[in-house]
């Protein structure tokens, strides 16, 4: 049964790095059938910016290529793709600059997620609620997003088709408001997680960033150590734009992590190296296709073999 778990998981890691697998090691094999010249240094550095790994990812990645292979002058191409992958990992394998916490006992988790309109942002949690209530959780939803009518509506549906309970208000409410009812509720109701959405109007940064201290504020009136933590949706298709947000939202609220949606659409899945060199937050999770349990944890491994070894 374990077995057959991560075989599935890999397969949908698999099948939606396809894009983005095309893009690297597609391109790769199909340019590099001869030795090595410098000439392939330059076309593996365009491949690397193409799939949005970044400037700084793919400097380091030619560097340490480079270095490779002057003491493996015999390297064939698939040990140059296994070095990628394993120097890929490396680059992975450091800690988060901000740590997700552990509520205190008998308190709920509180998960804040933002994102900009359109990122997959209420699909995403609606998804995420629905893996923590298959894992035994019981999980509280909030409609923070009181500034758009149909992102209330949106969740609110999502909430009846999973059978979970959801503090909302009516469309243009005080959003802090729903998320202090929500944590008083959480608490009396012994929720395992809160949920909360939020607003995500990056055209009027200041007000955001109010808006989201102003929630702080009140959560922590009820639970002083929350929000646990800070997770940021992003829209894989979007690219280098992604990493942007990301730092624009990170400059003033301290993201814990990241569930990167539509990855299964994207050729661009090169934005999980990028965004974690750059800023140092990991993607906790990735949204795989279009069903509801199609967000699964982010497993570095899985995503480094399917990117640089699946066929």
């Amino acid at each position: 049964m374990v077995l057959k778990f991560f075989y599935e998981r890999f397969s949908k890691i698999k099948k939606a790095l396809s894009k983005t697998r095309d893009a690297i090691s597609g391109r790769i094999r199909s340019l590099f059938q001869g030795p090595w010249e410098e000439e392939s240094f330059d076309q593996l550095e365009q491949i690397l910016f193409e799939a949005d790994l970044g400037a700084a990812c793919v400097s380091e990645l030619i560097d340490a290529t480079r270095d490779f292979l002057k003491k493996n002058r015999e390297a064939g191409l698939d040990e140059v793709l296994n070095f990628l992958e394993q120097k890929s990992l490396e680059m992975l394998d450091l800690p988060p600059r901000v740590a997700a916490k552990s509520p205190q006992e008998g308190d709920p988790r509180v998960i804040l997620i933002v994102g900009v309109n359109g990122s997959g942002k209420t699909t995403s949690i609606a998804k995420y609620a629905s893996h923590l209530k298959n894992e035994g959780e019981k999980v509280l939803l909030a409609a923070g997003d009181t500034f758009r009518a149909a992102a209330i509506d949106q969740l609110t549906t999502w909430a009846k088709r999973l059978d979970l309970p959801i503090i909302s208000s009516t469309p243009g409410g005080d959003p802090a408001a729903v998320a202090f009812d929500a944590v008083t509720a959480a608490k009396a109701r012994g929720i395992n997680t809160l949920l909360i959405d939020t607003a995500g109007r990056l055209q009027n940064k200041t007000d955001l960033m109010r808006e989201l201290e102003k929630i702080t504020r009140v959560i922590q009136k009820v639970i002083p150590d929350a929000p646990h933590e800070i997770l940021l949706v992003l829209d894989a298709t979007t690219g280098q734009n992604a990493v942007d947000q990301a730092e624009v939202f990170h400059s003033f609220t301290p993201l814990t992590g990241i569930i990167l949606a539509k990855l299964d659409g994207s050729a661009k899945g090169g934005i999980v190296m990028s965004i974690y060199q750059k800023l140092g937050i990991p993607v906790e999770w990735v949204g795989v296709g279009e069903q509801i349990d199609d967000l699964m944890p982010f497993d570095k491994k899985a995503y480094m073999e399917a990117l640089f070894q699946g066929r």
